[in-house]
């Protein structure tokens, strides 16, 4: 088994911020696990170092595994970043890596990556992320328009915590015209990314509690454990985070103080960690929502029970629809999963993506 990876930048097509970050561009580390003719695909989003972590790290550990062997290739990969640190770049290179062999594995047999994995259901719910800082008022509400009206996607999410929380008053206003865009209707979701103090992000739902938040994603740092536990106990919105942990014990930690638990499969150590975190969350009596990269989590979404949903993210969305043939629509707040194809049903569009590659 063969593996090699490549780094690809894609402007964003407008401004996008967040809580603590704003960005222009995102990247997409691609590596392709090639054995015996055939060839799997997977993918992370992270800075380009990634790619050489692939190479030079991860490649040579599965020469000449088995294919079919999953764990032990994966169990060969994570124990080579032992020194490089698996949380942070290492981990993305896990985690596309270990995507990028599933993929392989589904291929060679003919089957499609969800049916080898085993299917909890034909279709991923999703919900319609975006909603950036950096979005005036008119562009956020033809956003959210869309996906609500145009494409009936019931649920959908704004980001708030502006400038380290130093925005309430926008956030507020930005959360009650998002309501009057979606109708009662539709369920409203809210991403502080971590902008908030503990009491401030009470105070902040509290004013917002005539707006029926149903989602209050990382209202504080998610490192601050006791005080998401704080708020999930003070707010009637379900707590969620997660969607940095980079491996199993992380979301162990986290389950006491969350509603739900986010995993992303380009960040936890790919798919086969992906299901041992959402074991954890069962364990713990909690659903997982997938984070971002919606068609890399297609496939593993759809074989984990206790999934609540996918993040239809806006930036991700966009990208993997440009780069990748077979992409599917999000129509009615559900994806379907793709059975008709093996692996995971896509195919890079090499012309296209070598206009953006950076690596």
């Amino acid at each position: 088994m063969r593996l090699t990876a490549a780094a690809y930048r894609v402007p964003t097509d407008a401004p996008e911020g967040d809580g603590t970050l704003a960005w222009d561009g995102t990247t997409m580390v691609l590596v392709r696990a090639e054995a015996d003719g055939y060839t799997g695909i997977g993918w992370t989003y992270g800075p380009a170092a990634v790619a050489p972590l692939v190479s030079d790290l991860l490649a040579p550990e599965v020469t000449g595994l088995d294919p079919d062997d999953v764990p032990a290739a994966w169990s060969a990969m994570q124990r080579r970043l032992r020194n490089a640190g698996r949380p942070g770049v290492a981990g993305l290179a896990l985690s596309a890596a270990d995507c990028a062999v599933w993929d392989l594995k589904a291929r060679r047999h003919g089957l499609p990556l969800a049916r080898l994995l085993g299917l909890a259901r034909r279709q991923v719910p999703v919900y319609g992320s975006g909603g950036f800082t950096t979005y005036d008022a008119e562009r956020q509400h033809r956003q959210l328009s869309h996906w609500v009206h145009e494409q009936g996607i019931p649920r959908v999410k704004i980001k708030i915590g502006e400038s380290w929380g130093t925005e309430a008053p926008r956030d507020l206003a930005r959360m009650a015209a998002a309501r009057r865009t979606i109708g009662d209707d539709a369920e409203l979701y809210v991403d502080a990314n971590g902008g908030y103090q503990r009491k401030q992000a009470v105070r902040v739902m509290r004013a917002a509690a005539d707006l029926d938040v149903r989602w209050y994603e990382e209202p504080v740092s998610s490192d601050d454990l006791a005080g998401l536990g704080l708020v999930r106990d003070q707010v009637l919105p379900d707590v969620a985070a997660g969607e940095y942990g980079f491996d199993l014990v992380y979301f162990h930690r986290m389950a006491p103080y969350v509603d739900c638990l986010q995993i992303d499969v380009t960040r936890c150590g790919g798919i086969t960690e992906f299901l041992r975190a959402a074991a954890v969350a069962a364990a713990a009596g909690l659903e997982v929502s997938a984070h971002c990269a919606p068609h890399q989590h297609l496939a593993v979404a759809a074989a984990t029970p206790n999934l609540r949903h996918l993040e239809w993210f806006h930036d991700h969305v966009r990208i993997e629809s440009m780069l990748f043939d077979g992409a599917a629509p999000a129509t009615g707040g559900a994806v379907p999963v793709p059975l008709d194809r093996p692996g995971n049903g896509l195919a890079l569009r090499t012309a296209e993506a070598q206009r953006y590659r950076i690596g």
